[in-house]
């Protein structure tokens, strides 16, 4: 009689087990995911979650406008990222690599890490500026987000903007053409 209550007892904690293994399982399929917005427009200043990103992808932009300084090597590609998660990512930040595509191969221009206050939210707004030298003008790029290094969204966009403008003529001066 022990025999089998024992049995018995072995039998249902080896089925809790299993339905407890099994649930973690199926927390763990659910991948996370995130849409990525870049905008240039103002955004607008009381706004829900769903309404921000409602605007976010009326105003999406594939290509990045520079600013207007005078100076060329002032100026700058400013924009706001909005990352919406499927799921909250439940880490304590996240990065936004910035890669150039150009060329061919992805070749890393930037990366930026950014802390979370909640680890629930699961979308985000923060503005970005690309500044020069480091990004240059008229450029196909690749914005990456990554959450415990893994990729879990990427970015192809563009920056437009004027390059220097070079005469293509070269000036000695006497001294120095002697040298």
């Amino acid at each position: 009689m022990q025999q089998k209550k024992l049995a018995y007892v072995i039998s249902f904690a080896a089925f809790l087990i299993i339905i407890i293994g099994m649930q973690n399982n199926s927390a763990e399929a659910v991948q996370l995911k995130a849409a990525v917005y870049l905008t240039q427009a103002e955004i607008p200043k009381k706004v829900t979650e769903r309404g921000l990103i409602g605007f976010a992808r009326r105003t999406n932009t594939k290509r990045l406008r520079e600013t207007q300084e005078q100076m060329l090597k002032d100026r700058q590609w400013k924009a706001h990222l909005i990352i919406s998660f499927n799921a909250p990512p439940d880490d304590l930040e996240y990065q936004v690599l910035f890669y150039d595509v150009h060329d061919g191969p992805r070749r890393l221009v930037d990366d930026m890490s950014s802390f979370v206050n909640d680890r629930k939210q699961k979308t985000y707004l923060q503005k970005i500026s690309l500044k020069r030298p480091r990004f240059k003008p008229n450029r196909n790029m690749e914005l990456v987000v990554v959450v415990r290094r893994r990729e879990v969204s990427r970015l192809q966009f563009g920056i437009i903007g004027q390059e220097a403008a070079r005469s293509g003529t070269i000036e000695f001066t006497d001294s120095e053409a002697k040298l």
